[in-house]
């Protein structure tokens, strides 16, 4: 059964891959044996990842990117192609939930910061890495959407709406290159990542806010497990899944401002 975890001769490509969720998904892969593609919008902070992971003995490539604009990520994607050869699997982490005071305070300029990054981005490279895989024989993609596109609050309401929007494309694109690339979904609860900076208090075991099943929130080993399913022939009958990754939700809430919701 072990084999079936093995990434040994696979390469991953992680966007947001710098820092936060998406460094742990890069050691896990890693780890795992794979080559790792490391894509940000800050390349000194991919190359000082690659470095990190080169220590494992595997290849690693590291690429600046803004997710965000759609011109950028066709060449992205072309540039790790071509260093590698090939790209097994996508991992569409990217994202941002930044705070705000209320929403009749949100500007078009923050909107459509959080819809490029979280929605059209991801859009655009599901479409170019599926089309690509799917002329080379196929592959794995993984979009990390988030609970608030299940259950948004005010401080989440568009950030949510663009994680929905994932949701749906996620399924439209598990059918379009079916059966030879897969697309799946995680939705994300609330882990201890840079972002859990800007929740208010620091997360901890004693947090009132902690998660029903893991009285905790989540931590970016967490997630390792889930991604190598998914990605790995573990998972090779599954495609246009959705997967909770949430600790079983937080137990409690209170507030409703942008500062105390509990994002992914």
């Amino acid at each position: 059964m072990d084999n079936l975890f093995d990434m040994t001769g696979k390469t991953v490509l992680v966007t947001g891959g710098s820092r936060g969720l998406g460094r742990g998904i890069v050691q896990g892969f890693a780890e795992a044996g794979a080559d790792v593609a490391i894509v940000s919008r800050k390349l000194d902070n991919c190359e000082a990842v690659a470095r990190e992971v080169e220590k494992l003995g595997v290849r690693a490539y590291p690429y600046g990117c803004h997710i965000g604009r759609w011109d950028e990520v066709e060449p992205m994607f072309e540039a790790v192609w071509r260093h590698f050869g090939k790209v097994d699997v996508v991992v569409n982490n990217a994202g941002m939930s930044p705070n705000y005071d209320t929403l009749g305070s949100v500007s078009e300029k923050l909107f459509d910061s959080v819809i490029g990054v979280n929605f059209k981005g991801p859009f655009r490279l599901c479409a170019v890495a599926g089309e690509r895989m799917a002329a080379a024989g196929g592959g794995s993609i993984i979009n990390m959407s988030s609970m608030a596109s299940l259950n948004p609050r005010p401080g989440t309401a568009f950030y949510g709406g663009a994680k929905a929007g994932l949701n749906v494309v996620s399924q439209a694109f598990s059918i379009a290159w079916h059966p030879t690339v897969r697309v799946n979904t995680v939705l994300v609860g609330p882990f201890n990542t840079d972002v859990a900076k800007h929740w208010g208090d620091p997360p901890d075991p004693d947090d009132p806010r902690r998660t029903r099943a893991g009285k905790r929130v989540g931590l970016p080993q967490d997630m390792v497990s889930t991604m190598l399913y998914l990605a790995s022939d573990a998972s090779q009958y599954v495609t246009g899944a959705q997967i909770k990754v949430d600790g079983g939700g937080w137990n409690f809430y209170k507030g409703s401002s942008a500062a105390e919701e509990p994002v992914s």
